[in-house]
């Protein structure tokens, strides 16, 4: 299992610009997975469908060995000026689970391909800057399901460890944590040994 940080972006980001009366907006955004790269797409497709152009790109990891699916369309640009650089910008950046969408409304002047070229790499750049680029490392959910008598020395163990969980408190408790896949099997063991094997993991 591939347990490599990787680089993405920290969050949704759009920017735009004009060059020579069209207008340019670039859509970038963090991703899980080819699912929700394409709800994105779709979404911005849907959102602005009065545009004359909506090319989309992606990278996203498709198995735990850290293969990557990559994906541009020119949605109707000429072939290789604007999905293509869309791409590349993600490539050079070296950015993994991000979708980028760049919206153009033409401005009646032809940019050339180019012009198209330099213009869809630029919104590709920009939104990535707004967005922020960040270092993530693949993460699992653990989920652990204890008696109320431990779960204080759990919660505390999590705490301090500053992982992101949710805890539900019903017939017994139960903490839902997210945590680094390279971590999981090193906090399974501690949890254990904390509760003297009573708690229960998935």
């Amino acid at each position: 299992m591939d347990t490599e940080a990787y680089r993405t972006v920290a969050e949704a980001a759009t920017a735009s610009f004009v060059v020579q009366g069209s207008e340019f907006l670039g859509h970038a955004r963090p991703v899980v997975d080819l699912e929700s790269a394409e709800a994105f797409i779709e979404n911005v497709r849907e959102e602005y469908a009065d545009a004359t152009h909506n090319v989309p790109a992606y990278r996203v990891r498709v198995d735990a060995d850290g293969r990557l699916r990559e994906y541009s369309s020119d949605d109707g640009e000429p072939s290789g000026s604007a999905g293509k650089p869309a791409l590349n910008v993600l490539t050079q950046r070296d950015l993994e689970n991000v979708a980028v969408v760049v919206t153009r409304y033409y401005g009646g002047t032809n940019l050339g391909v180019g012009g198209l070229v330099r213009a869809y790499s630029r919104a590709v750049k920009e939104a990535v800057d707004a967005a922020g680029v960040i270092e993530e490392r693949p993460h699992e959910t653990v989920s652990i399901t204890l008696e109320y008598d431990d779960s204080g020395t759990v919660r505390g163990i999590l705490e301090s460890k500053a992982l992101e969980f949710e805890a539900e408190y019903e017939a017994d408790v139960q903490f839902e944590v997210r945590v680094p896949i390279a971590d999981a099997d090193a906090l399974r063991d501690r949890i254990r040994s904390a509760t003297s094997g009573r708690a229960r993991l998935e």
